[in-house]
């Protein structure tokens, strides 16, 4: 089939390709509403599609904005990327999202991907494996915002949860319901992930401030398939824990899946606090208290953050953390 150019649509209308172009870009100042109903009439009969390539070329932006989440497995990064989704659909930008799945090398390939494809901007849930990448676009001046995770001396603003305040609510909360002997299970931290190892500072802190022990035989950072082992030997102690935080969503899961397994009972035979509050928590048998972050603030950030840069609006400080406020809930 011929492809249907402007040309063809402003013969077909009776009006010039400039009217048309006006049209497709909506300024209507000066176009009567018969002349918009024509051009409408005539796209709609010869089924004209805008090219939108040759528009993002002459324009010099396709309004497009790239999502690389590190795990789209969590409701967190879910949750994010809706908020940013929102912030752009306001702003006529489109976005496109790629999950690295924790795999530097996958990252790579969705950065020089993303950016071959000429979007404007990127916000990366960063590996922190590919750190000259990161330089690079840095040098570049190519707009990126970091979220959940910081990457050491490379200069992009990151967008974080006050991650040991989120583990210190947690400590705080079993404290006063009586537990001394607490737990913390995160994800492996071998890739030296920001949130988990600031997560587990602020839960040894808060046990320090409360006077109580540091026991690292109930510290736990694990891939997710080894969570429910490891709890299992923590529960084979001599003093087992009374309670335990799981570092994220999915850790959690593993967690209640060992639970219901093993014929336990919360928080009778085990206490948990999750931090990354889940859908299901407000209806799970019993109720599960939860240290939320506040994803939608997150996200609007990020978005607003990277909107500011696209458009070299933005006169922040190029290596600032923006910290945001767990929230306890109690359930």
């Amino acid at each position: 089939m011929k492809t249907v150019t402007m040309a063809d649509v402003a013969k077909h209308a009776e009006v010039s390709k400039s009217t048309i172009s006006q049209y497709l870009n909506q300024r209507y100042d000066y176009m009567g509403e018969k002349t918009k109903e024509r051009i409408e009439k005539a796209i709609k009969e010869l089924g004209y599609q805008p090219n939108i390539v040759a528009r993002s070329l002459k324009q010099k932006s396709t309004s497009t904005i790239g999502v690389i989440v590190a795990n789209i497995l969590h409701a967190f990064s879910t949750q994010v990327i809706r908020a940013i989704e929102d912030i752009c659909h306001e702003y006529d930008f489109h976005i496109i999202v790629c999950n690295a799945d924790d795999d530097s090398k996958k990252e790579k390939r969705y950065i020089n991907m993303l950016r071959a494809k000429q979007l404007d901007g990127l916000i990366i849930f960063p590996t922190g494996g590919n750190v000259s990448l990161y330089e690079k676009m840095v040098a570049e001046n190519y707009p990126v915002i970091f979220v959940d995770r910081i990457v050491p001396n490379i200069q992009i603003p990151s967008i974080m949860l006050d991650n040991e305040k989120a583990s210190s609510l947690a400590v705080k909360h079993f404290i006063e319901k009586g537990h001394v002997r607490i737990g913390i299970i995160t994800s492996s931290i071998i890739e030296h992930v920001t949130p988990r190892i600031e997560r587990i500072n602020g839960y040894k802190k808060a046990l320090q401030e409360n006077d109580l022990e540091i026991n690292e035989s109930y510290i736990k950072s694990v891939e997710r398939q080894q969570v429910q082992e490891c709890l299992k030997e923590m529960l084979s102690l001599a003093k087992p824990p009374q309670a335990i935080i799981a570092g994220n969503d999915l850790t959690l899961i593993e967690i209640l899946k060992f639970v219901s397994e093993q014929g336990l009972k919360i928080p009778q035979h085990l206490d948990v606090v999750s931090i990354d509050d889940v859908s299901f928590a407000s209806f799970y048998s019993p109720l599960l208290t939860t240290v939320a972050q506040p994803t939608f603030e997150m996200g609007k950030k990020a978005a607003e953050l990277l909107l500011a840069k696209i458009k070299k609006e933005d006169s922040e400080e190029q290596h600032h953390v923006y910290r945001f406020e767990p929230i306890l809930i109690k359930r």
